[in-house]
């Protein structure tokens, strides 16, 4: 239990339902959801519609989305929303024009958006409420504007130069050349047109005809090589979810292209370590997690692209005698001077919300448009903001991540589940582009091995093993970042907060639900 005498949040509880999310509009448009009739998926949509209004600088419906979902009487069902380069893209284009790295901003970062498939498709096969219906109260704040929150302001800030770009970004995104403040009233009529018609029509209003035709000739007016034909010809797939073991329990994530191998892979390092004496900020705990990160980063770099244009050894990467390889690089006392090499096993960044319904079943739901105000190239008549999820693929004509025609990049963003039993406990993220997997291992490992509770689990301070360096947020107490210098890391400010995260746990024994927001965010978790 924590101490009532300093700042924090405690859990929330509930018996008839459960959701989190990383804003409160959104939370509260989930519980409505549930309380007048629909289910776990309704509540999930209707939240992430209004996430796309609300937080518009980190998602929207021009970018892609991640499900995994746990029906109440048990099975984890998978499903891939990412969306694909123009099928005009190959690597000798981007050569010969003299582009040696894919942009991180502008057209040619911009690959085809599938949220909006993706939340039809759910709906329609899993949900109970129409699916026009869900997205009426996103249309309404839309059109009517919705007040700036604190930490949308923060990540809005600075940002004038990258939406000043084009004026059709400008327009929607500037207030007389400047950034939104918190407090100020953000209205997109246009946006709110576009969700009235996929509300009347479906996905067709949004892949098919004028809209389709108005994305992809706002992007070709900047040079970009798709098509409406693209857009017509995008669909989202149901996957198998890979697992893995961890203590008792077991954690699922979304396969490839997604980077939720690079979580199994750290858990799986991690799962040959006794970190149950060690506290939340132990710098031992750390210095495992960040070492784990560091080679599973290595593999997720190596390995990870679209499986439907190239292998990718799921199953030997997950094996434990890959694990047991990679863990004996690993000395619990010291970093490794350099990351061994590499071979191959044997072979022939977004918003987040958790909800579990009264039934019992359970969403973990996440939606992105990759970086903030993610390729800055927005459509007029639409109002819809691209994502820049193409920034992630490589020029380099031998990797699985090379660009090419109608592909999916290698993907950050990772809904994560835990079961024990092959029954839900937990729906859980942790938002933050790359971070993602270290995330969901603090998180998991501060449960399951810290003893937290899911809020204490969420607030924890948090490290991150990236680019050489290991970036701690303010949290991390003095003594143990200078234990992780001792150690041999390259310690730094974190700079600003490291991601986001929600969770519901499920105590199925005691009846109720228990919900964890990350005060890192606007968000919290509401129950009934």
């Amino acid at each position: 239990m924590r101490n009532f005498e300093l700042p924090g949040r405690s859990p929330v509880y509930g018996t008839g339902g459960m959701a989190a999310t990383s804003h409160p509009h959104a939370t509260l448009t989930a519980v409505e959801t549930l309380k007048s009739g629909g289910n776990a998926v309704d509540a999930a949509v209707a939240a992430a519609a209004v996430l796309a209004v609300v937080e518009p600088q980190m998602t929207g419906i021009g970018g892609d989305c991640f499900v995994l979902y746990a029906p109440a009487g048990g099975g984890i069902v998978a499903y891939n929303g990412s969306g694909r380069s123009p099928a005009a893209a190959n690597v000798d284009w981007y050569a010969a024009n003299g582009i040696r790295q894919m942009p991180s901003i502008g057209p040619h970062a911009v690959t085809v958006p599938g949220a909006v498939e993706a939340w039809s498709r759910l709906v329609g096969d899993r949900g109970r409420k129409p699916f026009g219906d869900l997205l009426a109260p996103a249309i309404r704040l839309a059109a009517d504007g919705s007040a700036v929150h604190p930490r949308v302001a923060y990540d809005w800030a600075g940002c004038e130069r990258l939406l000043a770009q084009t004026p059709e970004t400008a327009a929607i995104y500037l207030n007389g050349g400047r950034a939104y403040r918190a407090g100020e009233i953000h209205r997109m009529p246009a946006l709110s047109a576009t969700l009235a018609r996929i509300a009347a029509d479906g996905p067709a209003a949004f892949y098919e005809g004028e809209a389709a035709e108005s994305m992809a000739a706002t992007l070709a007016s900047y040079g970009g090589l798709h098509t409406a034909d693209d857009f017509a010809a995008h669909r989202g797939n149901y996957v198998e979810p890979i697992v893995t073991a961890y203590r008792d329990h077991e954690i699922w994530e979304c396969p490839p292209n997604g980077q939720g191998l690079t979580a199994l892979l750290m858990f799986n390092i991690l799962a040959g370590f006794d970190l149950a004496g060690l506290g939340p900020n132990d710098p031992t705990r750390l210095h495992l997690e960040a070492e784990a990160g560091r080679l599973a980063y290595r593999d997720r770099d190596l390995y990870i692209g679209d499986p439907a244009k190239t292998d990718i050894p799921v199953e030997e990467l997950l094996s434990e005698a890959y694990a047991a390889e990679l863990r004996r690089h690993i000395r619990p006392d010291r970093a490794m001077d350099g990351l061994p090499p590499a071979r191959s096993p044997a072979m022939s960044d977004t918003v987040y919300l958790a909800v579990v319904d009264g039934e019992g079943n359970a969403i973990s739901f996440i939606n992105s448009l990759f970086a903030k105000f993610g390729a800055a190239v927005a459509d007029a008549r639409t109002g819809v903001l691209f994502q820049n999820r193409g920034s992630a693929f490589l020029i380099d004509r031998g990797h699985p991540n090379a660009i090419g025609p109608s592909k999916r990049s290698l993907h950050t963003i990772m809904p994560g589940m835990m079961t024990r039993d092959g029954m839900a406990v937990m729906p859980f993220g942790v938002m933050g582009g790359h971070y993602q997997p270290f995330g969901h291992v603090h998180l998991a490992t501060g449960l399951l091995d810290c003893g937290l509770d899911v809020q204490q689990a969420i607030d924890a301070p948090r490290i991150f093993h990236f680019g050489g360096m290991l970036a701690l947020e303010d949290g991390i107490p003095p003594e143990t970042a200078e234990a992780l210098a001792a150690m041999g890391h390259d310690i730094c400010p974190a700079g600003a907060p490291l991601g986001g995260g929600q969770a519901v746990m499920i105590d199925r024994e005691g009846g109720v639900m228990i919900g964890g927001s990350d005060p890192r965010k606007d968000g919290c978790a509401l129950g009934y």
